[in-house]
């Protein structure tokens, strides 16, 4: 995993500082890409600790086509909550009466979660993110994305046509104004010597606090996409456009680099767990985890 560590070393070198749509500010670089070799291990950073019940959880998320972060909060999944309640305080007229990231910004957040969590109604209204990834997976409109690839890979594995989207340009709109126009936007699958290769494209890349779990998400998604075509696995390859360090996680990112990496823990998937569209957060273990402590950053919102 030093490709990573690189990617933080080049941008904090070579990072041409920039303004953003959160106000906070980045050094960004543009145009990079990494190689992780699935069979070495799985690629989950060591460096830090990633949540990985989160990478998981989010990850069926997209599967199972939910847009609604009612299931993640359920599950203690936190990653996606600022951007509806900042929409929600939008709505309400409250987003210029609370200070982001201050205390009662974050009771005020505390409060919103726990009503997605316990009010059903609550989280109808205020929990949906709009047509993200998920939606764009198995319903781009009208078409399954997801389930089509899987069966075209079986059908046909030398294709160059294994290819799903999550850049709707008719609704990328309507994702803007709860949620967040697809980040990793595009990928593609590739069949070699009976192992699965998977490629992202990812326009817009947060390194610090985003791009491991990215990493994880779809390796993860690699092994259970093999795993329904029976196939091994091969690589992920992860492109990059807009890489980018926001300007408060600098300090954290070189704090990262001088921690030397650990040994890539192992994925282990029930043999009698259930196929790609059935299978459950129970189903999924990752064994032999031994990273370094975490590192806390806010999120640009």
């Amino acid at each position: 995993m030093t490709v990573y560590q690189d990617l933080l070393r080049h941008i904090l070198q070579q990072g041409t500082p920039k303004g953003d749509r959160t106000g906070t500010g980045t050094l960004s670089v543009f145009g990079h890409q990494a190689r992780y070799d699935l069979r070495a291990g799985f690629p989950l950073l060591t460096t830090k600790r990633v949540h990985w019940k989160s990478v998981v959880h989010e990850l069926l998320w997209f599967i199972r086509g939910d847009t609604n972060i009612r299931y993640l909060v359920r599950n203690g999944v936190r990653i996606w909550n600022e951007w509806p309640f900042q929409h929600y305080l939008r709505a309400t007229e409250r987003d210029e009466v609370l200070t982001k990231h201050g205390p009662e910004w974050k009771a005020a957040l505390k409060e919103f979660t726990a009503r997605i969590a316990e009010d059903e109604d609550f989280a109808r209204q205020w929990g949906e993110l709009g047509p993200v990834y998920g939606r764009q997976w198995r319903n781009f409109n009208g078409v399954d994305q997801l389930k089509d690839v899987v069966a075209a890979i079986q059908r046909n594995p030398d294709s160059r046509r294994h290819i799903v989207t999550a850049w709707n340009p008719e609704e990328i709109p309507e994702m803007a104004k709860a949620g967040l126009p697809p980040c990793h936007t595009l990928f593609q699958f590739y069949v070699a010597h009976g192992r699965l290769s998977c490629q992202l494209y990812q326009r817009s890349a947060d390194v610090f606090l985003g791009v491991p779990f990215n990493i994880a998400s779809y390796a993860l998604l690699t092994h259970l996409v093999a795993r329904e075509c029976g196939l091994g696995v091969g690589d992920f390859v992860h492109t990059l456009g807009d890489a980018h360090l926001y300007q408060n996680h600098l300090a954290q990112a070189e704090l990262q680099c001088t921690r030397a990496p650990r040994p890539l823990p192992t994925l282990y998937i029930a043999p009698e767990a259930p196929g790609l569209f059935e299978i459950g957060f129970d189903d999924i273990e990752l064994h032999d985890y031994d990273p370094w402590p975490s590192i806390k950053a806010p999120i640009a919102v």
